[in-house]
């Protein structure tokens, strides 16, 4: 059962956060609002925790974390935020950063890459892009991994796509919390699901996107990397909510993911929000203590594969077997 806190903040995002994606409107309204309260920067509580250092690549800042209470060793995470391609990073982002560089003792290196409507699709994937080629001149690619939330795991798998297309050394493995992998949002049952998600809906998320990438169809696989070469894809870990409205198209992305050769490790964790591992509840920390796990090594990492969840009421999870099964599980229930 979820706990208190993760219910209270389910209904708190319902009556607050929820009308930024009600409409085209409102997104826009909340953007504008947004660029007056935004800050980039490490919180002060974060700074004490672990060494940061700023750069500038491509104009944009890019921070460097390391854990300060040990020495960090040779693995290196590119973590990608999410914000709808719209809204900078949060301290949220920031809290979850460094608790990974402490616990994995790793470097972090995070961009704060150009967001939308001022800037698109290319002035972000070129900033990140130009991030990643600095990183493999230091560091052997077995030994990045790209983590990113929403947004920004879309973007974790459109970078690795890209730089498969262009011969570039691949990351060793993926993390991605609560991914936005198809961006068409044109599948039957994402009225349903948006309808149950107490953070995200359709036409706010279609204006973003309209914002970021304007010029592309949104089934391009630069914008729906579900529509991509998934064989490239290292080892993924995925983290998903039951009631992330993105949830259905993250479930059939793993099967496809599969089909074409790819480790995928999905966890769909019952009665859970749009990116909670970022917030401060149980829960969170259960799912920080599996992604530590799932990057700590072979020995260390638990059974997460095709995780068994409790079936929710007017929901059935598929099993997983095909991407046929999952989509007629969808069409053919009841309780719609």
């Amino acid at each position: 059962m979820p706990s208190i806190k993760s219910r209270v903040v389910s209904t708190y995002l319902r009556h607050t956060r929820k009308k930024a994606f009600s409409s085209a409107a409102e997104m826009n309204r909340w953007i504008e609002r947004a660029r007056t309260l935004e800050d980039h920067r490490p919180p002060a509580a974060v700074a004490k925790r672990v060494d940061i250092s700023r750069r500038d690549i491509a104009g944009s800042p890019v921070y460097e974390v390391r854990p300060r209470t040990a020495e960090a060793n040779d693995r290196r995470i590119l973590y990608l935020h999410g914000g709808a391609y719209v809204f900078e990073i949060t301290p949220f982002h920031w809290r979850l950063i460094a608790e990974m560089a402490e616990r994995l003792k790793a470097r972090i290196t995070v961009p704060i890459y150009p967001i939308a409507p001022e800037h698109r699709f290319e002035d972000m994937f070129g900033m990140v892009a130009e991030t990643y080629r600095a990183m493999l001149d230091k560091t052997p690619a077995e030994e990045i991994v790209f983590m990113g939330d929403s947004a920004g795991g879309n973007m974790a798998v459109v970078l690795t796509m890209m730089a498969a297309g262009e011969g570039l050394p691949l990351p060793a493995r993926h993390v991605l919390i609560s991914p936005g992998l198809d961006m068409t949002l044109e599948n039957p049952d994402i009225a349903q699901a948006a309808r149950r998600d107490p953070w995200l809906d359709i036409e706010g998320g279609l204006e973003a996107i309209r914002h970021y990438a304007p010029h592309l169809d949104r089934a391009d696989w630069r914008i729906s990397p579900i529509k991509g070469d998934l064989s490239v894809l290292p080892p993924t870990l995925i983290l998903a909510g039951e009631f992330d409205m993105l949830t259905i198209d993250t479930i059939r992305f793993a099967e496809m993911a599969r089909t074409a050769g790819v480790e995928v490790d999905l966890v769909i964790e019952p009665g859970m929000v749009h990116v909670w591992p970022l917030i401060d509840m149980p829960e969170a920390r259960i799912a920080r203590d599996r992604i530590v796990a799932w990057l700590g090594g072979d020995e260390a990492k638990p059974r997460m594969r095709d995780r068994q969840t409790p079936q929710p009421q007017g929901l059935r999870w598929p099993s997983l077997t095909d991407a046929s099964s999952y989509l007629a599980s969808w069409t053919n229930r009841s309780g719609a």
